[in-house]
C-alpha cells in the first residue's frame, strides 16, 4: 500500500467539552492518552448520569448539536496558574478555574442553552481521560484536503472549527484518511493509529464565529454516501508533535 505523506497544519485542544477551542504550536502526546488538557471537563445537563467517576457518552453533556451557541466559544488555558479564559461574541469574558468555581461556567454559558433543551447543571471532571466521543482515549485527525472538498460541494468557505478536530494534516489526497484505519501514522516524534471514523452531527452546522446554524454540512456529506469526517486515533508511541512536522502513514 502506498504511503501518504503530509504535514501538520494546526493543533487544537478543547479544555471543556463543547465550551471553547484553543490553538497550539506544539503538544507532547502520551501513549494511550488524549491530547494533553483536551476535554478534561464537561458540562452535565439536568438529565445526565455523569458524575466524573467513569467515561460516559456525549449525550450526557451540553454540546453543540443541542446548543449551537456553544460553537462560538474560544478558550485560553493556563494550567500552572489554574486559570482558563472563555470568550464568546455575545457574552462578557470569563476567567475562572472549573474545579474551584464551576458555578461561574454554568451561569456564564446558561444563556447559550435553548430553553427547550436539557439545562446545564454541573461541571464534571474527566475520570483519568478526556471526554472524547470515542470509548477509548483518542486524538482526532483531520485532512484539510477533505475539508476543502466539502467546501467545494457546498460552494461556501467553511471554518475548520466546525469539526472540532485536534490535529489537521495538509498535503494529502481527499478522503485518504478513511484508508488510515488500523495503520500507523508517524507524526513528529509520535505514532498514532486511527481506529474509527468520526460520524458527524448537527454541530457541524454551527458557525464558529456567530454560534448560529447556517450551511447544510450533513447534506454535503450525504452526497458521498456517509456522514463521516476525520478519524479517531489511539496514541501508540508518545512524543512531541509540532505544526509543520511531517506526517507519514505507513
Amino acid at each position: 500500500m502506498a504511503r501518504d505523506t503530509g504535514r501538520v497544519a494546526s493543533l487544537w485542544r478543547f479544555p471543556i467539552k463543547s465550551h471553547g477551542r484553543e490553538g497550539l504550536d506544539a503538544a507532547t502526546l502520551t501513549a494511550g492518552q488524549t491530547l494533553p488538557w483536551d476535554r478534561v471537563w464537561a458540562v452535565a445537563h439536568d438529565r445526565s448520569r455523569a458524575d466524573g467517576t467513569e467515561w460516559v457518552g456525549c449525550f450526557n453533556f451540553s454540546i453543540g448539536s443541542k446548543a449551537p451557541g456553544l460553537g462560538a466559544i474560544t478558550a485560553q488555558l493556563d494550567p500552572q496558574a489554574r486559570r482558563i479564559t472563555l470568550r464568546h461574541p455575545d457574552l462578557p469574558e470569563l476567567t475562572f478555574w472549573p474545579d474551584d468555581n464551576p458555578d461561574a461556567l454554568i451561569a456564564w454559558a446558561g444563556p447559550l442553552i435553548p430553553e427547550n433543551r436539557a439545562q446545564s447543571v454541573r461541571v464534571v471532571p474527566a475520570p483519568g481521560r478526556g471526554y472524547t466521543d470515542s470509548d477509548f482515549p483518542s486524538v482526532t485527525i483531520g485532512n484539510l484536503t477533505s475539508h476543502r472538498a466539502v467546501e467545494q460541494r457546498l460552494g461556501q468557505p467553511l471554518s475548520i472549527h466546525r469539526w472540532r478536530c485536534n490535529l489537521w494534516i495538509d498535503g494529502l489526497a481527499p478522503w485518504a484518511e478513511f484508508d488510515w484505519i488500523g495503520r500507523d501514522i508517524h507524526i513528529g516524534e509520535a505514532i498514532l493509529r486511527p481506529r474509527e471514523r468520526t460520524t458527524r452531527c448537527l454541530a457541524t452546522h454551527n458557525n464558529p464565529d456567530t454560534g448560529r446554524r447556517d450551511h447544510d454540512v450533513l447534506g454535503a456529506l450525504d452526497s458521498w454516501g456517509h456522514r463521516d469526517f476525520t478519524v479517531r486515533a489511539e496514541v501508540i508511541r508518545g512524543g512531541a508533535v509540532r505544526t509543520g512536522d511531517p506526517a507519514e502513514v505507513a
